[in-house]
């Protein structure tokens, strides 16, 4: 395979998170390494990859305000027409649906 995009999703619970005392200062932390975990790390094994696309749904509420999978689809990755064998990140269109987002959810795009 000359190129892929790998695609992660992860979460936050309110809940765990008073629990546990994380906070806003240990969130910044977690999306900064989120960001950076590739640039400080080469191996053969990761060659040159990348985080293209960094994007945080935040909540209003604690027990949130959209499903999870609902906000996941707004974010599409898609193969360029005509690209048969993608070579490089500029062979996919990545789309973001901000528009009308669901009462109370916020989208922050740290990268992308």
């Amino acid at each position: 395979m000359p190129y892929g995009v790998y695609v992660a999703h992860g979460f936050i619970s309110a809940f765990l998170a008073k629990q546990t005392g994380f906070g806003e200062d240990d969130l910044e932390l977690l999306l900064q390494s989120l960001e950076q975990m590739f640039e400080h790390d080469r191996s053969a094994a990761r060659g040159e990859m990348a985080t293209r696309g960094l994007y945080v749904f935040k909540h209003d509420s604690e027990l949130g305000n959209a499903h999870a999978h609902a906000l996941f689809d707004r974010i599409q990755i898609k193969r360029k027409e005509g690209v048969e064998v993608p070579r490089s990140f500029t062979d996919y269109l990545v789309s973001v649906d901000d528009a009308a987002l669901p009462a109370g959810v916020s989208l922050n795009r740290r990268i992308g």
